[in-house]
């Protein structure tokens, strides 16, 4: 794999922030590509493997986050709460890894008074390959900038179950200027297909409730905004207000992925990630039927309201069923650990 364990003299002054849960495959090689970072907090979610047990083999900051059903969710929760000594934040997957050479580049940036915050470039592999086609490179994300800067945007996903407590395809807003780093970053996931089936099963809760939202007109309030003159990030959010309304978007998903964007060039591994793209995008659709059946909700378990017909409506009105508890309902107490 195109990275390696970094050495270092001097810590670079940049806090690193990675959530976790489950992570005991990928964790070790990530901290091992951090080592320059002048401080590093692991924010985890109850991890039931070695994730913890790793984490403090290494000695980094393990801070427990328990979500209660509201906003925020952990990255924004942990830019609001955790004591950070640096200025900046780099925020890092599990299976997301630092190379030396963009670590050379974020110590000489940090130091320009002109930006508040940087986009940084992936590198996204899968079953061994860089998925350099599809339109996966570049794939842009604002992931260091000086922490009283920045908030993760709320796309009001949070009340629809199984989407996770962590914001993943949520965008940083950011008050003040913002840049480009040239080094990539690089994406190598250790675990199996099996899991990147059922993270996807998760994320395709989240996005059929942002696909709803936008079907029903959510703002851009609180959002990065949809500007097809903005940045790459406000641009892929105005095609997605367009793309939400189109018919028979698994397909067209495969096609763009894999003809028009050049996916096959990527050979097997191309095809099958662009197969599975597909798939994805036919989950995230049943679900949003589903919402919109049970009106912005997953399914209760109940019949939506139906209106009976002329000849058995009463003298007081058609009898219809009661509402689904409201998914805000009995909501835990809020409990961090820090």
């Amino acid at each position: 794999m195109p990275w390696s364990k970094t050495v270092i003299c001097d810590p670079i002054p940049v806090s690193v922030l990675i959530p976790a849960k489950n992570e005991q495959l990928n964790l070790a090689t990530c901290l091992d590509s951090l080592a320059p970072a002048d401080e590093i907090f692991v924010v985890d979610s109850q991890s039931s493997d070695r994730t913890l047990e790793i984490a403090q083999d290494y000695g980094v900051n393990v801070v427990q986050f328990h979500f209660n059903g509201r906003w925020p969710k952990k990255k924004n929760w942990s830019l609001d709460n955790l004591p950070f000594r640096n200025e900046w934040v780099l925020i890092v997957d599990c299976d997301e890894r630092i190379t030396p050479e963009l670590w050379a580049e974020i110590a000489q940036r940090i130091q320009d008074p002109r930006y508040n915050g940087y986009y940084l470039n992936r590198k996204v592999f899968f079953l061994g390959h860089w998925i350099r086609f599809g339109g996966k490179y570049p794939d842009w994300n604002l992931r260091l900038f000086k922490h009283r800067c920045g908030r993760y945007e709320n796309l009001q996903t949070e009340a629809i179950p199984n989407t996770g407590d962590n914001e993943v395809h949520e965008h940083v807003i950011l008050q003040g200027a913002v840049g480009y780093l040239k080094e990539d970053m690089l994406h190598i996931d250790f675990r199996n297909i099996y899991e990147w089936l059922a993270r996807h099963n998760r994320y395709s809760n989240w996005e059929a409730k942002v696909y709803y939202n936008l079907l029903h007109g959510q703002g851009d309030s609180g959002t990065i905004g949809a500007n097809l003159f903005g940045d790459a990030v406000q641009r892929k959010r105005f095609l997605k207000k367009l793309w939400v309304r189109l018919p028979m978007r698994p397909v067209l998903r495969f096609f763009l992925f894999y003809i028009i964007r050049l996916g096959f060039l990527d050979g097997r591994a191309g095809y099958i990630y662009g197969r599975l793209l597909s798939q994805y995008e036919f989950q995230i659709g049943v679900k949003l039927y589903e919402m919109q059946r049970f009106r912005g909700n997953l399914n209760q378990n109940r019949l939506p309201p139906t209106p009976p017909s002329s000849s058995t409506a009463g003298p007081s009105g058609p009898s219809v069923p009661p509402m689904p508890p409201s998914s805000s309902a009995a909501v835990p107490p809020v409990s961090h650990d820090i």
